[in-house]
């Protein structure tokens, strides 16, 4: 497991959710939900917010995870909401270039959080560990 990819994608997923909870046009408008006249109505407002603060629970939950096994489970979270999001998005938001976007965006997401979880450890000097130990025994066989 890369736990810092993993870590940095937390951070990353949970300042988006924060920052969307705030402003839900930053959501609102790469996905085609915003009136004619380009606000975000109320509504579409509360339905984005629950996303936004998922998105930023899942976040610190990968970035504050206090051992492996616990961020593990938050990647496998955030990669079901990611993939979820895909599925769902892509077939509901109104014009095919938004569905496009959230299926590229989602899956994105998503595989960047597989991918932490599916490369190897590295220790302290950079070099992959072959038996997902960390440190410098890991690293050569030894210990």
């Amino acid at each position: 497991m890369n736990r810092r990819l993993l870590r940095l994608t937390g951070a990353a997923t949970a300042l988006y959710g924060v920052a969307v909870i705030r402003r839900p046009g930053l959501l609102a408008r790469p996905s085609g939900l915003t009136a004619p006249d380009g606000t975000v109505p109320a509504a579409v407002e509360a339905c984005l917010r629950p996303l936004a603060l998922r998105d930023a629970a899942c976040g610190l939950a990968m970035l504050l995870a206090p051992d492996d096994s616990s961020l593990r489970t938050a990647a496998l979270l955030r990669i079901a909401a990611d993939f979820g999001d895909a599925v769902l998005l892509s077939g509901a938001l109104p014009a095919r270039r938004h569905r496009a976007m959230a299926l590229t965006v989602s899956l994105g997401w998503g595989a960047l959080s597989v991918a932490g979880l599916l490369q190897p450890a590295a220790d302290r000097a950079g070099r992959r560990c072959a038996n997902g130990a960390s440190g410098p025994e890991g690293a050569s066989g030894a210990g």
